[in-house]
């Protein structure tokens, strides 16, 4: 993935068909007029209910038209969601390794068994309980603890 141990990755946009149009799609759908244009169709159905006398089949376009819009943006919002998830991680990975003293142990920490999870969670509620308790003494709560219960 690297050229050298400092060589940056440069960023490419995406080839997959799928991933442009989930990406395009989001992006479109959440913003004000995506919104204003769903209101619009609502209304205009509404509007037609008297023409149609509120019929089975009136009724039946809007539940068929909405079921169809929500299925296929649940694959788009779970693919960004995915993405967006994934970018993060590897951000914070990143991080981890360039930080002096962090614990490498943590860069995959999603990959964990919930127990080993449990117990890594564990360590840092113990060291946040100690840090609030310096607080509560007038102490200070920076600095760079040790994990496990030889702290100070």
């Amino acid at each position: 993935m690297f050229s050298g141990t400092n060589a940056p990755m440069r960023p490419t946009k995406s080839r997959s068909l799928f991933a442009r149009c989930a990406k395009a799609t989001a992006r479109w759908a959440g913003r004000p007029i995506a919104f204003l244009l769903a209101c619009a169709v609502v209304l205009a159905w509404l509007a037609s209910g008297p023409f149609f006398g509120f019929s089975d089949t009136w009724q039946l376009v809007i539940n068929t038209g909405t079921t169809i819009v929500t299925f296929l943006m649940v694959f788009l919002i779970q693919n960004t969601q995915y993405r967006d998830s994934e970018a993060v991680q590897v951000k914070l990975d990143e991080l981890l390794r360039v930080a002096r003293g962090a614990h490498n142990t943590l860069l995959d920490l999603e990959e964990m068994e919930d127990h080993e999870l449990d117990k890594m969670q564990k360590l840092y509620q113990d060291i946040a309980q100690k840090a609030r308790e310096k607080l509560r003494r007038g102490e200070t709560d920076t600095g760079v603890p040790a994990l496990g219960p030889k702290e100070d």
